[in-house]
């Protein structure tokens, strides 16, 4: 990774608390992260139903209008009691017309549940798929699970998204109850973030 240090790497996304996430990740390694919004780029549309197929969309929708190397990620949560869903559209579930509302996704996924009288525990996989694109044209693929559970009703006031109503294995608290360097240490996108580490290191 030292090839890296004190190079800018930008992180195609728009969500101000995933930005975070890789900031502390990416700090120890002496690499400056920039984000989507303070290069005024517009989210592109996520056509691919892979995880894979979106963030390389982001990568390569970034890299083309600023000319940096790019880093974008593409993540979500699949349920078993749902056949997987919301997976590649968990993003979706929460969009009001007026912004995201994870509140809402999160009672959404919970009503799905209860209607299919899906078995406790309610397991459920944090997903992150993360696409280093060059502009030299090197392209890398890293993902990270975090395996746990969905509980109700939603617990903690950190963390974004569906960390109030997951609890990842081995805990027994959701990730929204725990520090951004505790469920760093633990969360699918660290996971993914150790492959990238140890691909370039």
């Amino acid at each position: 990774m030292s090839a890296w240090a004190g190079r800018t790497l930008l992180i195609a996304t728009h969500n101000a608390g995933k930005l975070e996430e890789m900031r502390a990740l990416f700090a120890p390694l002496g690499i400056t992260v920039t984000g989507a919004a303070e290069h005024g780029l517009p989210e592109p549309a996520e056509t691919e139903e892979s995880f894979v197929g979106n963030a390389r969309i982001k990568a390569r929708a970034a890299m083309e209008a600023t000319g940096l190397p790019v880093l974008a990620d593409d993540s979500g949560i699949t349920v078993d009691g749902l056949d997987g869903a919301p997976g590649v559209h968990t993003a979706d579930w929460a969009e009001t017309g007026a912004g995201r509302d994870f509140m809402q996704a999160m009672r959404r996924t919970w009503e799905a549940l209860e209607a299919r009288g899906a078995p406790e525990p309610r397991r459920a996989q944090f997903r992150a798929t993360l696409v280093l694109l060059t502009p030299e044209g090197e392209e890398q693929v890293f993902e990270g699970v975090a395996p746990g559970r969905l509980v109700w009703p939603p617990r903690g006031a950190l963390g974004h998204g569906y960390d109030p109503m997951f609890i990842p294995d081995g805990h027994d608290r959701t990730y929204a109850e725990m520090d951004f360097a505790e469920k760093n240490a633990i969360s699918h996108r660290a996971r993914a973030f150790a492959a990238l580490e140890a691909a370039l290191a």
